[in-house]
């Protein structure tokens, strides 16, 4: 898929229910988070607040779909 945006910028859509998002798609925002955090981190020393609650939703998510 190359029309994916490589950054997901506090403006652009989320998903309400991470839940029921399937996993490579789970994967693809959260590269696409990480690499707006990182971004954020750089260019202005801290990350915006909307991307750091979603970078945390995605931990969450990641988190209640691993067996361990």
């Amino acid at each position: 898929m190359a029309s994916e945006k490589l950054h997901l910028t506090p403006e652009d859509p989320f998903p309400e229910d991470l839940a029921e998002v399937n996993d490579r798609t789970l994967q693809v925002l959260d590269s696409q988070v990480q690499r707006q955090l990182d971004h954020e981190i750089v260019a202005d020393g801290e990350p915006n607040p909307e991307t750091e609650f979603r970078h945390g939703e995605l931990d969450e998510e990641f988190g209640d779909r691993d067996p361990r």
